[in-house]
């Protein structure tokens, strides 16, 4: 059973870190993008950053790039997500996916997502 099983979220003051974790079972790891993605109470899935199949490229969205950094151990199948400086409006469930092709921040490009972590910042 295809399965992407984030951990690491929990609860922390403004300013703190995190570093979410995304296992990968079932499911061809490399040579597929991955990415996060983020989805707080009322909102739609915003795209937070992706990686490519080697960890060459990344990229993230505005709001965190310098605060969150993505990797991957292809491995051990997993990729991460360190994010410092976090700030309420970070505040989300965080999931992770896997890209259907190449490097992307549509939500339409993942196939495989796994069940989401929350993670909340509190001021």
């Amino acid at each position: 059973q295809v399965r992407l099983v984030e951990s690491g979220g929990g609860q922390v003051q403004a300013g703190g870190s995190l570093g979410l974790s995304c296992a990968a079972f079932e499911v061809t790891f490399a040579p597929f993008a991955m990415g996060w993605f983020r989805q707080a109470p009322g909102k739609e899935r915003e795209f937070v950053a992706a990686i490519s199949w080697d960890g060459a490229s990344t990229f993230y969205v505005d709001s965190v790039k310098d605060r969150f950094t993505i990797s991957r151990d292809n491995d051990k199948k997993m990729a991460y997500l360190q994010m410092n400086g976090l700030k309420p409006e970070d505040t989300a469930v965080y999931y992770c996916a896997r890209a259907s092709n190449a490097l992307g921040s549509d939500p339409a490009e993942y196939n495989y997502w796994g069940q989401g972590t929350q993670v909340t910042v509190s001021a």
